[in-house]
């Protein structure tokens, strides 16, 4: 494969075997940070006893008494890492050990952060180092030498080889037993790549949309097993620029009075919050089904925020198999409030394989009334999210997938019995939801996301009638981490931060 002159196997190898002192190594490389000053573990955290600083080298030291129970590992705080080449020289002395990246804290275990996801792989014996690995995830991606696609096999991971990149054998040969390696990690979009002293030892594509990463976090292992001491220097990254990825959300016409239904003044909302995300571009479209068949072109979700029923913009003439051809393309789908609404014979079998829920007559509902969100999942959507009411029309009663397969409920509450005073009616109640609510006591998914089996992604918010409503900050950021995830862009660890006042929200109404 060609690579970038920068990545030329002579040109690599030739920058690696430079001797340099970490703090001036990235001024010396341009484009490159460092992220270690070679004194102490300024922008490192794990656990003091297990990792400092030794010669001037980020070392980790394992002893058997106490044995770890589970590995663990240093993890930088400097920002998580998307798109990057990242350079060190790591020497390692018994034991295994590796490079994580894109990855993510799954929980802080009894001897410091338990990480999973890509990991560059290296260890003092000669089977592992330069493989792909998923720690805590899928397992081996690529062995030593070797070029592999993973692709998604009806929700299984299916690892295919479709070339080599070196011999494994000759690759290890060239790995200094003990002594200082230098390691090169890159990885742009779907693509990764591992090089040990300037020997490329995997090529991956990772075409499985559901479990790629796309960006995360990076720290440094130290495994289970016999004592073990692992050292990094020179530790120093490029980021390269990320593609921002195309957001279409199309405002259905105004409608049910002043500052309800405002389904432009939303969509602009929407629109200035992820101008503020790196990586989203967004643009709007009023009036419903844009008049412009290129809006979709390159898009990466679209949202709807609109009417819906047997009005719905997006199931008229052959809008449904347009939008089926989207999404048969990866394209992520979102709506909001009155949208998720869709006619049971027109739309109703889409929705549930599109965003995972839609709302049925009959069997939904749509009353006013105060909803108190308390407890939100570990999922990226509920990042940032905290307590808090809101009193709008939160349809529910929804609709969903089969066994709730893929959908995680988001924002779900119990309604108050007096939402069922009205009588039976398309909208308005029905036996199947005095028993679900009345009798059973089950909390109601006001908002919801979806993975589909194919990789892609959506979501279903039910509130959203008044527009003051999105004033209230943790409603609002809910529903734009749903949209950034759904556009599989990396949602921030605090979320959607916009920084917006209630007075900026009802500005856009004007």
């Amino acid at each position: 494969m060609k690579h970038p002159a920068p990545l030329l196997p002579a040109l690599l190898a030739a920058a690696l075997l430079v001797p340099m002192a970490s703090p001036q190594a990235a001024a010396n490389e341009p484009g490159f940070e460092p992220l270690f000053n070679g004194r102490d573990l300024t922008g490192w955290s794990g656990n003091p006893d297990l990792w400092f600083v030794r010669d001037g080298a980020i070392t980790g030291v394992t002893k058997s008494d106490p044995r770890l129970t589970h590995n663990t590992f240093l993890v930088c705080t400097n920002g998580d890492v998307a798109d990057f080449e990242l350079r060190l020289s790591y020497r390692i002395v018994n034991g295994n050990s590796g490079i994580q990246y894109r990855s993510k804290v799954a929980e802080q275990g009894r001897f410091g952060p338990v990480v999973g996801g890509y990991q560059a792989d290296f260890e003092a014996g000669k089977t592992f180092s330069g493989i792909l690995y998923e720690e805590r995830g899928r397992g081996i991606l690529a062995r030593r030498g070797e070029k592999t696609v993973i692709k998604d096999d009806g929700g299984r991971t299916r690892v295919e080889v479709v070339g080599k990149v070196g011999d494994s054998d000759e690759i290890q040969a060239a790995i200094r037993h003990e002594d200082w390696n230098d390691y090169v990690v890159i990885a742009r979009g779907n693509h990764l790549q591992h090089f040990i002293n300037g020997r490329q030892t995997v090529d991956v594509t990772d075409m499985q949309t559901a479990k790629a990463a796309r960006s995360g976090v990076l720290a440094l292992q130290i495994h289970v097993g016999p004592p073990m001491t692992v050292q990094f220097k020179n530790v120093r990254i490029k980021r390269f620029p990320v593609a921002a990825r195309k957001v279409v959300l199309v405002a259905g016409p105004d409608s049910h009075g002043a500052g309800a239904h405002a389904h432009r003044a939303g969509c602009a909302l929407f629109k200035a919050a992820l101008d503020k995300v790196p990586g989203i571009a967004a643009e709007t479209h009023a009036n419903g089904w844009p008049k412009d068949p290129a809006a979709f072109d390159g898009a990466a979700a679209i949202v709807i925020y609109s009417d819906g029923g047997g009005g719905h913009p997006f199931i008229q003439g052959d809008r449904l198999k347009v939008l089926a051809d989207l999404v048969r393309r990866g394209v992520g789908l979102g709506c909001v409030h009155y949208a998720v609404e869709v006619p049971k014979d027109r739309g109703g079998a889409e929705w549930l394989a599109w965003i995972g829920g839609y709302f049925e007559t009959h069997w939904s509902v749509n009353p006013f009334w105060e909803a108190d969100f308390k407890v939100f999942p570990d999922h990226p959507v509920s990042r940032g999210l905290k307590p808090f009411k809101s009193h709008d029309e939160w349809y529910y009663h929804m609709r969903f997938a089969q066994d709730m397969q893929g959908v995680t409920p988001i924002l779900s509450a119990l309604p108050p019995a007096k939402t069922l005073e009205r009588p039976d009616g398309p909208h308005s109640n029905n036996p199947a939801v005095r028993a679900a609510v009345l009798e059973r006591k089950e909390p109601q998914h006001l908002l919801w996301t979806y993975q589909r089996p194919d990789g892609g992604r959506g979501f279903g918010c039910t509130g959203g009638h008044y527009h003051k409503n999105w004033a209230e900050p943790n409603f609002r950021r809910a529903v734009l981490n749903a949209i950034v995830w759904t556009a599989k862009a990396e949602v921030p660890t605090g979320g959607v931060q916009d920084g917006f006042t209630a007075e900026d929200v009802m500005v856009f109404l004007k």
